[in-house]
């Protein structure tokens, strides 16, 4: 299959900040790739640099073969963009503000009439067309901002954290327009820091921490990386990090991270190890107030690789 996106070398620092650091990855024409990372990984950075709104420091990519460098008009050509904030005209109805940017695209007459309403259907907002957005809720303005980036028929679309801060009706609605738009034939990258997002959409994930690219591979590539470990979330009532420097010594226990009260554990074993958790615990006088055990995911391949938990 051919490739929709290649992306070679990519680096963009601001002042000491080195936000981009060598990423390289390539993305096949009709498959979504999920960029999964924390807050302040270079997600965001990266998609702007290949939306060409970044010129890298190093490095370039090609969007269905066009240069971010030397031909940003037709990167631009064959993109849709669908940036982490709401880019509508709050004044305007839906139907308003497509007609708009659907102008700024360069559609005209009954062209530009049709794709709007396509988009109104797709986008699943016929029936509030001529609403004002101000009146939208979050998730019914992040859907409009998605009919913009499809107005003029793109090939590739990036969307940037498009479910953050929605409610979770919204949310599903989204993520079942992505999976739309795959089987429509477009090529989807698609960043998030939710771990169950890149599970359920992408053929494959790209995990950034740091600004640099650590793993990239289907789910079940991935998660091969930790074996068969498992994270164990524990809440202590005190001493997290006392705690957590006797865990370490336990077998069977292969990583320990703290974050304030919680502690984070990769074991081989959780029907073993778990135990021997609570006996080292009570032994230091200090109570474990909640336990949560997650089979061997994408955080655990995370935890592995970068030593901290990704959040989400």
């Amino acid at each position: 299959m051919s490739l929709a996106i290649e992306v070679r070398n990519l680096h963009k620092s601001f002042g000491e900040n080195r936000a981009v650091q060598g990423v390289s990855f390539d993305v096949e024409q009709g498959e979504i790739l999920s960029l999964l990372g924390p807050n302040g990984a270079g997600k965001t950075t990266t998609i702007s640099m290949l939306s060409c709104l970044l010129r890298p420091d190093v490095g370039d990519a090609l969007v269905m073969g066009h240069s971010i460098r030397t031909d940003a008009m037709g990167v631009k050509s064959v993109l849709g963009v669908v940036p982490q904030e709401i880019a509508l005209y709050e004044d305007l109805s839906a139907r308003e503000n497509l007609t708009f940017w659907g102008k700024m695209y360069g559609l005209r007459g009954t062209v530009l009439k049709s794709r709007v309403k396509e988009v109104l259907d797709v986008i699943g907002l016929t029936d509030r067309a001529n609403d004002r957005v101000g009146k939208y809720s979050g998730g019914m303005k992040r859907r409009v901002n998605i009919g913009v980036a499809l107005l003029h028929k793109p090939k590739v679309i990036y969307m940037d954290e498009p479910t953050v801060g929605i409610d979770p009706q919204s949310r599903r609605s989204i993520l079942d327009s992505v999976v739309a738009l795959k089987n429509q034939g477009m090529t989807v990258l698609y960043t998030t820091h939710y771990m169950e997002e890149s599970q359920e959409l992408s053929d494959h994930i790209a995990i950034m921490d740091h600004g640099k690219l650590i793993a990239r591979g289907t789910h079940d590539e991935l998660v091969k990386l930790v074996g068969q470990q498992t994270r164990i979330d524990l809440s202590v009532s005190a001493e997290p990090q006392r705690i957590s420097d006797v865990w370490r010594t336990i077998d069977g226990v292969e990583r320990v991270t703290v974050e304030e009260e919680q502690i984070t554990a990769l074991v081989d074993d959780s029907n073993r190890v778990l135990p021997r958790l609570f006996d080292a615990a009570a032994h230091l006088s200090t109570r474990i107030t909640s336990v949560n055990i997650r089979e061997p995911n994408l955080e655990a391949v995370f935890l592995h690789l970068t030593g901290r938990a990704l959040r989400d």
